[in-house]
């Protein structure tokens, strides 16, 4: 069969060659390919059963699980476009998304979530994943209905870290191309095993994770969410071969291991070849504790939610700390001017743009928002800033929204953060603008201490900063708070912070 260019392909694809493969593992259960498929079947005659044609979109208020695996293909069986909604959501946001994208179906796994959809009045069928068998499934997929490579796949809203959420529209087309890139670049064959902890509502869990599982015909031991201390028994055990995080999981692995080491332990990884790290900045520091307790340097890439997979640092070659490397096959990057859009030499900072067969067709029912994503060559503007080095590698600096431009000066809050970080006083560390009558934006830093913040850590942080940065970029104001705002994947909320810290927010 030739390359699969829809998830279904590639269903069809290792259903054909590995029937009896192992595509999923969770708590205990093993389902085939076979198994997979016709569930997934079931799945499909559910939804045509309530009235879902082709091209309607079929919400997943789930948490991982295997319905939410089968759902997922069901709908792209039927050619039905899969609308992803995060679990923590509540009234406000499920209102906004399940209207927005007019979903004519919303599958949630308990009545909790059930009762949430009533309270935020959302459109929609509602179906239990109880609906729909998971065991003993033995329905024959009907291919005949599959979608095509230009269909729309799914719409994954925007997480949110600056505002109202849009719907990015992936196609299969998109999809495929982006996991045929990433399993490339990482050397990913049917013989790996991912063991995956991170959600699937989000496109890292879904979208590289998933995905990339079903197009190699891999296997893929899923878990409801992440405990530090399972994924090292796990690991210990010698069969998973991939772990895929962020870097809170990287530091709370680091911290587990230490205290097993304590305890006379150990926190073996034999098997593994690959830890992969995204959806946030991995802090250098991060990188070198992990490699000295584990052996492994971790994989860094970049991605988002209208592309997936961007940048990676090599498999093959040097991983370098505070990068995100470089395109994955097939895919372009360059660094362009955020006020000319022209593009910048090597070592300046700009915007970075990218464009390839992964790049989204658009936002959803926002035709204004998509132009203003694109250029007349194609080239997506993915708000983030950044530059390359002469050789290659990308360093991001932060969103073009977080700049902070303070008495005419241009300021990167990653720069900052990295200085209050690597003071022994600090556990973690985000910068924001704020309004300044005399100087346009002031810098504040909003820090979590490491213990308990004295009386005199503030003004110790902010000679800190002006000893190691230029004056105008050192923080007028330090914060100190139990804890940084982050949406699911861990990315720092700055535009909560924002509203929490300005005159007519909370304090």
């Amino acid at each position: 069969m030739k390359t699969p260019l829809t998830t279904i392909d590639a269903l069809r694809r290792a259903v054909e060659h590995a029937p009896q493969r192992p595509f999923l593992l969770f708590e205990g259960l093993s389902f085939s390919y076979k198994d997979i498929a016709a569930i997934a079947a079931c799945w499909a005659a559910r939804l045509r059963a309530v009235g879902v044609e082709r091209g309607d979109r079929v919400a997943l208020f789930l948490e991982n699980s295997p319905a939410f695996v089968t759902a997922y293909l069901g709908t792209h069986m039927i050619g039905a476009i899969v609308v992803l909604v995060n679990t923590l959501y509540r009234q406000t946001e499920l209102r906004h998304i399940l209207n927005d994208s007019a979903a004519k179906v919303v599958i949630v796994g308990d009545q909790a979530h059930a009762d949430l959809l009533r309270q935020a009045n959302a459109p929609g069928v509602v179906i239990f994943a109880s609906d729909v068998v998971l065991e003993g499934a033995d329905d024959a997929p009907d291919w005949t209905r599959a979608p095509e490579p230009g269909d729309i796949a799914l719409i994954g809203y925007t997480s949110g870290t600056t505002g109202r959420s849009k719907g990015a529209m992936l196609t299969h087309a998109n999809l495929m191309a982006n996991s045929a890139a990433v399993t490339v670049a990482w050397h990913w064959t049917e013989h790996d095993r991912l063991l995956l902890t991170l959600p699937l509502f989000h496109i890292h869990g879904l979208g590289v994770g998933l995905n990339g599982t079903l197009y190699t015909a891999s296997t893929v031991d899923l878990r409801r969410g992440f405990d530090a201390a399972d994924v090292l028994d796990t690991l210990a055990r010698g069969e998973t071969t991939m772990f895929f995080g962020v870097p809170t999981m990287y530091t709370r692995l680091i911290a587990e291991a230490r205290r097993r080491q304590a305890a006379g332990a150990s926190a073996r990884v034999d098997g593994m070849r690959l830890f992969v790290s995204g959806s946030a900045p991995l802090s250098p520091q991060t990188f070198a504790e992990f490699e000295e307790l584990f052996g492994h340097r971790i994989l860094e890439r970049y991605g988002m939610t209208e592309t997936v997979m961007n940048l990676t640092n090599p498999y093959d070659g040097e991983r370098r700390p505070g990068t995100v490397g470089m395109p994955f096959p097939g895919q372009e990057a360059r660094i362009v001017d955020v006020r000319t859009r022209q593009p910048l030499p090597d070592g300046e900072i700009g915007e970075i743009q990218v464009r390839g067969p992964h790049v989204f067709a658009g936002y959803w029912r926002n035709p204004q928002a998509t132009a203003e994503a694109f250029d007349a060559d194609g080239w997506f503007n993915t708000g983030d800033l950044g530059w390359r080095s002469a050789d290659g590698y990308f360093t991001i600096t932060g969103r073009a929204r977080e700049l902070i431009i303070s008495g005419g000066y241009n300021i990167y809050p990653r720069e900052v953060e990295e200085v209050l970080l690597a003071h022994p006083a600090v556990s973690e560390a985000a910068v924001v603008g704020l309004p300044d009558a005399e100087f346009g934006e002031q810098v504040v830093a909003v820090v979590v201490p490491a213990t308990s913040a004295t009386d005199s850590l503030e003004q110790e942080l902010i000679d800190w900063c002006r000893a190691r940065l230029a004056s105008y970029k050192k923080p007028r104001r330090i914060v100190f708070v139990a804890s940084l705002p982050r949406n699911a994947l861990g990315k720092v909320q700055k535009h909560v912070m924002q509203q929490q810290l300005t005159p007519s927010g909370a304090t």
